[in-house]
């Protein structure tokens, strides 16, 4: 069975002077975009050069990696590739619990 594309692409190697609204800008030639999201550092709020976009469509995901990925924006040589999906970790059933009384 052939594995299908993703339609979210994960982008690394940003500029710290990135913001949603220019990743999304950056982006938004190539397709109808859902979601852009920079990741900040939660204590200082700064961006940690990296983030997602999510396209309405496979095959815009797809022009944009193609078109992207190892270009130079703001200064600084990108990356873009397919995100991959993470899977929630799940309790290992293998793992004996003792109590000692």
């Amino acid at each position: 069975m052939a594995k299908r594309f993703t339609t979210q692409l994960f982008v690394s190697r940003l500029s710290g002077y990135t913001t949603d609204q220019s990743l999304r800008q950056l982006f938004s030639p190539f397709g109808q975009i859902r979601e852009a999201r920079l990741i900040k550092d939660s204590q200082t709020q700064r961006p940690k050069g990296f983030g997602f976009i999510t396209f309405e469509c496979e095959d815009d995901a797809q022009k944009a990696m193609k078109a992207l990925d190892g270009k130079i924006v703001d200064g600084r040589l990108i990356f873009v590739e397919a995100a991959k999906e993470v899977e929630a970790p799940t309790p290992n059933m293998n793992t004996v619990v003792t109590k000692s009384f």
